[in-house]
């Protein structure tokens, strides 16, 4: 590998954490990855200064091109679209929060320019001026921004944030719930306003609209047992407690691929305030493969 590779190689890490936390897709963050190692192997390298920071800037400007792009086409998406969900590590130092479905979702509801700041900020501590240059607006600009997403995400993401084993427990305890058809153990794990979403993306078939409410996400959950799904029985299926977006999720196996994923997102009293739910195929490529991803930048 010679030099120039060698410092891509170095950062792609970081390229990737960045362009999957602002497009929300394991697949259009390795594009943007891939095309931002053809633009650095066609620069001058000699005239960069600060290698870092200018793929930084190629690799944000990339993902925003695409995320603008993407929102047209998730207009007329059938039912919610929800971020592809993928397998990480549980030795990282990444901030679990940073890279939950639940708060993706959220950042789903900022303006492209507003989203890649926070993500800069927030999430790998950049600078205002260095964000600036990234995204080619004005240090002030991006101040702006970066207030109107803060206060955004705080609106609709709690302060509290569960350890990972009082995630786990409460996973393990829904899963046995729902399949054994326990109805009385769900109606205690579910808050009162609980939201299921599901994304089938039209491709198979799931809720096109979010189910809100304990009484009937828990009665759906506990009939499950009986159903089948894409012509496969529950009783067939193999779940799989993975990590998955920094946190405990569920991998569901039938027929020979991988058919589903979710995540539970609890409130501050530890009851399960959110649950996400992605069926569509088209978001589950990395999952069969097994990739696990590392959304930590290394030191550096």
């Amino acid at each position: 590998m010679n030099g120039d590779a060698g410092v891509f190689e170095a950062h792609r890490r970081l390229l990737f954490s960045v362009a999957y936390r602002i497009l929300g897709s394991a697949a259009d963050a390795e594009d943007a990855v891939q095309d931002s190692w053809l633009k650095w192997s066609a620069a001058d390298r000699s005239a960069v200064a600060d290698p870092k920071a200018y793929l930084v800037r190629i690799v944000t400007n990339l993902a925003l091109d695409r995320l603008r792009s993407a929102q047209h086409r998730r207009e007329s998406y059938v039912g919610p679209w929800l971020p592809e969900p993928v397998l990480t590590s549980t030795d990282e130092a990444v901030d679990p929060e940073s890279v939950s479905l639940a708060l993706l979702v959220v950042l789903e509801t900022l303006s492209p320019l507003e989203r890649a700041v926070f993500v800069l900020r927030e999430a790998f501590g950049f600078g205002y001026g260095e964000i600036a240059d990234a995204v080619q607006r004005s240090e002030a600009t991006v101040r702006q921004a970066a207030l109107r997403a803060r206060r955004n995400v705080r609106e609709r993401r709690p302060r509290f944030h569960p350890d990972r084993a009082s995630r786990q427990a409460v996973t393990e305890r829904f899963v046995a719930a729902a399949t054994g058809g326990d109805l009385g153990t769900l109606l205690q794990l579910l808050a009162p306003d609980v939201t299921v979403w599901t994304d089938g993306g039209g491709r198979v078939p799931q809720l096109i609209r979010p189910l809100t409410g304990a009484d009937r996400v828990a009665a759906m959950f506990a009939a499950l047992g009986g159903r089948t799904y894409q012509g496969i029985a529950v009783a067939d299926m193999a779940l799989e407690l993975v990590e998955v977006n920094g946190g405990p999720g569920i991998v569901f196996r039938g027929g020979g691929r991988v058919i589903g994923a979710f995540t539970l997102d609890l409130d501050e009293r530890g009851l399960v305030a959110a649950i996400h739910n992605v069926a569509n195929p088209d978001k589950l490529a990395a999952l069969a493969a097994g990739t696990v991803y590392r959304l930590d930048p290394p030191a550096g």
